[in-house]
């Protein structure tokens, strides 16, 4: 039988989490790290225009819309999301999405950890960062750390 060890309850207040700059556009704030548990869950800060490149992950990836519009396209399929709509992409599933509102606050949510060494690789602290947007930084940290394949240019 495997033990399981017992976490800690964590409560994180608004605006409480460690803040990232993430390379692809917008600030992280993680509220559950694998220091915490094993799900990855973080709210995203993002401004209008802020794309992705057609890409999958090895585990299902959700995101909860708090505030703005969104436009999600998943295999072939467009779908606009806004405000309190909700997205789980499988594993593996191509998806990309752009923001169209001019700015856009979500909740991101991984089932488990796997992919945090990805999103650590393609971000910097907050604090002391230039907030520059480098597609470069994102391709290096998926070769190196996994948890991304990007399989095509944004489709937007």
């Amino acid at each position: 039988m495997t033990e399981r060890t017992t976490l800690a309850p964590v409560i994180r207040r608004a605006g409480e989490g460690e803040k990232r700059w993430f390379f692809g556009g917008g600030v992280f704030t993680w509220k559950l790290s694998s220091a915490n548990e094993d799900i990855g869950l973080w709210e995203v800060d993002m401004v209008e225009g802020k794309w992705t490149p057609i890409h999958t992950h090895p585990v299902s990836e959700s995101m909860w819309v708090l505030e703005g519009q969104i436009q999600y396209r998943i295999n072939d399929d467009e779908h606009e999301i806004g405000s309190g709509d909700f997205v789980m992409v499988p594993a593996g599933v191509p998806h990309a999405f752009i923001v169209k509102s001019p700015t856009a606050k979500v909740l991101g949510i991984q089932p488990t950890c796997e992919c945090e060494p990805f999103y650590r690789g393609a971000s910097e602290p907050l604090d002391g960062s230039a907030c520059v947007v480098d597609m470069a930084r994102i391709a290096q940290s998926a070769q190196e750390n996994g948890g991304i394949q990007i399989v095509g240019p944004p489709p937007f």
